[in-house]
């Protein structure tokens, strides 16, 4: 015995509803992992879908909705070429500090919620793709990609996990580091991988701080901060390697 087409439709609105509402909750929630990216990407393929089936007799609807996919698909087909690390470098570092206050949460990644390792992760992450999109340039949206499925914590980071980094020669405390030979978007990593700092220049560092409960920038100098008598080894970003 065949559904009623009517009990059908009544049955995909409901999902597609169901996967819009997902959707919202996804992104509304801080936190990212793995799992949360692929339960948005669901709800995201879902309510396509559902939206697709309802809207299928409307051939205007109907085309948008196939040509819909194209539009997050045709950035990653631009043609590859040079990022400038400069420019990535300064709008990186505009994004960290626009983080400024905002509370701390393990595993955030939005101005919901942060931790030590999302502030810098979104940061670049962003900035490559605003200069992706800006420039045209597929390497830079690639990259973004790349950083927002495989994102790293503060310890992957240390290790150079997929090439993200790249280690500086120094290593000990930031109250008794040279910071001459630093740029700002530098890393500072726990020497046991439970936090990270990011340089911000004038021997000021910024970090989303437990301690604090929110992202400060503090000199590593006059501020009274745990991590700045706790050694640590710093790193650059690989695709800001080419900085001097």
């Amino acid at each position: 015995m065949h559904s009623h087409p009517q009990s059908i439709l009544r049955l995909v609105r409901i999902c597609t509803l169901g996967a819009f509402v997902g959707i919202i909750v996804f992104w509304l929630n801080p936190i990212n992992s793995t799992a949360l990216k692929v339960g948005f990407l669901g709800c995201v393929g879902s309510a396509w879908i559902g939206l697709l089936i309802l809207f299928w007799k409307r051939r205007s609807l109907k085309i948008f909705l196939l040509m819909l996919p194209l539009i997050p698909i045709i950035p990653l087909l631009f043609p590859g070429s040079k990022i400038d690390p400069i420019e990535v470098r300064d709008n990186y570092v505009k994004r960290m500090s626009s983080f400024e206050g905002t509370r701390y949460v393990w595993g955030g990644e939005s101005f919901r919620g942060i931790d030590c390792s999302g502030l810098p992760r979104k940061a670049l992450r962003d900035a490559l793709l605003f200069y992706g999109l800006k420039h045209t340039n597929g390497s830079a949206i690639r990259a973004f990609v790349e950083q927002w499925w495989f994102d790293a914590s503060a310890r992957a980071l240390a290790q150079g996990y997929r090439g993200y980094t790249i280690a500086l020669t120094q290593k000990g405390s930031l109250r008794d580091l040279d910071h001459r030979d630093l740029t700002p978007g530098d890393l500072a990593i726990t020497a046991d991988g439970i936090h990270i700092l990011a340089y911000v220049g004038d021997e000021c560092w910024i970090q989303a701080d437990p301690g604090v409960g929110c992202v400060a920038t503090l000199h590593s100098q006059t501020s009274e901060n745990v991590w700045f008598s706790t050694t640590v080894t710093l790193h650059r970003w690989t695709v800001l390697g080419s900085i001097r």
